[in-house]
């Protein structure tokens, strides 16, 4: 086990993170199940793939120590839901990473009491509004057991005894009780068209042009010189 201070990872990273395929199936499973982080989702993979070893390893020993083994990894898959009590290890082969995130804690309570968004039961779950027979669990990855999910319920003094409730139902006109009322229908006024009255031209008047008076040309006056001599150079 080692060192409760030193422990070990419990989840592995994909060998190609950035991959860009890989990216948007991650993040649509992120989303639908309500998880936190990528971690939560590398978590149960890592989980899956130490089932599908587990159960390869099974397919290669022995025929008698397969038979002394293989019911036991049957019965704790049984246990929370994953297979049925008449599976293979073939099942456990094809089991899916949707199939552990569906056995979370949060996952059945949001599918239960009709939350509206996964996110909103793990907050409910994460503030102890959940329990589990008399015991109030606030993990949401918590693996719930098959004889436990009838025993899930809400606390009697949480609030979301009175904001939730079940989905309206959209119309019972498809039902056999109704399938013979018969609907009176109104009798639909058509809308008289008006008449549409065409805008009247106005005539255009023209703009008289006005006549360009000419600037008359004022008569240049020339200087006349002056002829009288100077007679004060000859004293």
């Amino acid at each position: 086990m080692g060192d409760t201070k030193n422990f070990r990872r419990v989840w592995k990273k994909p060998k190609r993170p950035f991959n860009f395929e890989l990216k948007m199936e991650e993040l649509k499973t992120v989303g639908t199940f309500g998880l936190k982080t990528k971690r939560e989702l590398w978590k149960s993979r890592t989980e899956l793939s130490r089932l599908r070893h587990q159960a390869r390893s099974l397919l290669a020993v022995r025929q008698e120590v397969r038979e002394k083994e293989e019911p036991i990894l049957m019965h704790s898959l049984s246990r929370i839901g994953l297979v049925e009590k008449t599976a293979t290890l073939d099942d456990v082969l094809n089991l899916e990473i949707e199939n552990l995130l569906a056995r979370r804690l949060q996952t059945i309570v949001f599918k239960k009491f009709f939350f509206k968004t996964p996110y909103q039961a793990r907050q409910a779950i994460s503030h102890g509004h959940i329990l589990i027979g008399d015991r109030i669990i606030n993990r949401p990855s918590y693996v719930v057991k098959v004889e436990e999910e009838d025993s899930i319920k809400l606390t009697p003094e949480s609030i979301f005894n009175k904001i939730l409730s079940e989905p309206e139902v959209k119309s019972d006109l498809g039902s056999p009780e109704t399938e013979n009322i018969e609907v009176a229908t109104e009798s639909v006024v058509e809308a008289k068209e008006e008449p549409v009255v065409e805008a009247k031209e106005e005539p255009v008047v023209e703009a008289k042009e006005e006549p360009v008076v000419e600037a008359k040309e004022e008569p240049v006056v020339e200087a006349k010189e002056d002829t009288t001599k100077d007679w004060s150079k000859y004293h």
